[in-house]
Formats: structure tokens, C-alpha cells, sequence
């Protein structure tokens, strides 16, 4: 569809109108991992902007692996400063829900009867949603975080040019994340695995579509992809923001406890690029 989009737009552009559009600059290479996180910041907004946002709203979609088209998933996402998240998924009769309140997670999805069942975040993911910053990530203001960062070299990433960077986190978890060298926004993030079962395997969550909310910048699709043979377009999850709502009021319960009414259904796989997860 994007593809289809861009081929239509150009289909309109005269061809001396596009001879005569100037070349963009070639952006003078960063020499430091500093360097490159103050383009960063910039480019999405600014740290200003951010240190004022406390809250915020996702509400979008769902797009699995090998799906048709048009059977999305609504999903809603608050995220509250630090790293305060409720995540709800609703397919047809059945719900699925992840709360993490800072120190505590509890996930409720079907039983095998239907019923909805809670269970307790497992040590693995406590641990994975404590050093996470929900909001902004580890680059806006990473320093005041307590988050050390070394610039690798560059890559190339589907084709786009970045730079590598590696991210200690004050808990001595460790990341990657690559950084656009054109756009200086995050193209992809690499992190462990939080299943027990595949413990120290790479995740990798890749950033698209980018747009402006609120004068910040996000990244309007959420790709995840773990080991797999296939292109990441058709290994991958996508979760597909449609709409950002920036510093709302949230209900104090957001964060507690879950309490769900019965719901029948089947079990509903949610990615591991939604945070907490």
C-alpha cells in the first residue's frame, strides 16, 4: 500500500519540477556516540519536549504475521513515567491484558475454558520491565539516566545507512540500537528475549513510519522480529499507531491489579515489541 501511495504521488510530479528539487545534503558523518544521540533527541522533538510528557495514550492495531488484510486487532497502550505500562488487546470475545505498576506485572488472558486467567509476570520480564523507559527509551536524557553508550560503526539496515550504538543500562543490561544516518531517527532496537524458554536469544524490534505528535516524533509502525529465516516484513508482529494522545489524565486503577470480567475465546499472541512485554 505504501509502495502503491509513493508511486502515485510521483506519477504527478512534472519532470522539471523534479530535475529541478536539489539533492539533500549529505549530513557530515558523527565521530562520537554523543554526537549522534544529540541528532537523535533533536530529531524527535528535542529533550524539552520530552522531559514535560509524563503520560501517554497508544491507540491502534494489530497486524500479525501472515494475516489478511483488514483483520486488525485494536489494542490501547498508557505508559506512565518511568516504565508504568497497561497494554489491552481485544480480538472478537476475548481480551488480553498486561499491567506493570513499577514493580509488580500481571498478565490476564483465556483459560483453557474461555475464562480469563491472571497470572504474575515472571521474574524474567519484572527484570526486563524495570530498566526500560517506556516513554522517550534510554537515548533522551541518557546520561541523567545513567545510561552509557559507545558508537560501533555504521551498518546498513534494509538498505538505509545507521550507526550502531551500544547501550549499558544502569541495571548492566545491555542493547543495540541503530540510528538512521539520514533521518538520525531509530530504525531498529535489539534486546533479549524476556521468554525463559529462548533466554539470551536477540529480539530485534524495527521502527517505521514516523510522524508527528504533539511536535514529537514516533515511529507510527512497531516491528518485532526474533530468530527467523524470513524477511522481517513477513516474520514480524506489527503494532500500528493510530492515534497519540500526550500527557492525558489516567485513572489511578490503570496501573493495579487486574480485575476482568468472564470472557469467552481462544488464546491472543501478543508481540514482545509492546514495552513490558
Amino acid at each position: 500500500m505504501r509502495r502503491l501511495l509513493v508511486a502515485a504521488v510521483l506519477a504527478g510530479v512534472g519532470g522539471s519540477a523534479w530535475a529541478a528539487k536539489p539533492a539533500p545534503p549529505v549530513p557530515v558523518a558523527a565521530k562520537t556516540a554523543a554526537e549522534v544521540i544529540e541528532r537523535n533527541v533533536a530529531a524527535r522533538g528535542g529533550v524539552e519536549a520530552w522531559r514535560r510528557v509524563d503520560t501517554m495514550v497508544w491507540l491502534g492495531h494489530l497486524e500479525r504475521a501472515g494475516q489478511k488484510e483488514g483483520q486488525r486487532v485494536p489494542f490501547v497502550m498508557q505508559l506512565k513515567r518511568p516504565n508504568l505500562t497497561r497494554f489491552e488487546l481485544k480480538e472478537q470475545f476475548s481480551q488480553f491484558t498486561r499491567i506493570f505498576d513499577g514493580n509488580k506485572g500481571w498478565k490476564v488472558r483465556p483459560a483453557g475454558d474461555g475464562r480469563p486467567e491472571t497470572k504474575p509476570f515472571s521474574p524474567e520480564e519484572v527484570k526486563f520491565a524495570k530498566t526500560e523507559f517506556v516513554i522517550d527509551g534510554p537515548l533522551i536524557d541518557y546520561q541523567a539516566k545513567g545510561v552509557t553508550a559507545g558508537l560501533d560503526g555504521i551498518d546498513s539496515v534494509e538498505g538505509h545507512k545507521a550507526y550502531r550504538l551500544s547501550l549499558t543500562l544502569p541495571s548492566g543490561a545491555e542493547r543495540k540500537v541503530w540510528i538512521d544516518v539520514a533521518t538520525n531517527l531509530e530504525l531498529r532496537y535489539d534486546r533479549p528475549a524476556t521468554n525463559p524458554l529462548v533466554a539470551g536469544r536477540p529480539v530485534s524490534v524495527y521502527y517505521r513510519d514516523y510522524a508527528a505528535f504533539d511536535g514529537l516524533q514516533l515511529a507510527r509502525r512497531i516491528e518485532v522480529s526474533g530468530a527467523s529465516d524470513k524477511p522481517v516484513a513477513e516474520a514480524a508482529d506489527s503494532l500500528v499507531i493510530d492515534r497519540v494522545m500526550v500527557n492525558p489524565k489516567l485513572e489511578d486503577g490503570a496501573f493495579m491489579p487486574p480485575s476482568s470480567p468472564v470472557r469467552r475465546g481462544g488464546p491472543i499472541r501478543v508481540p514482545s515489541s509492546v514495552p513490558g512485554a
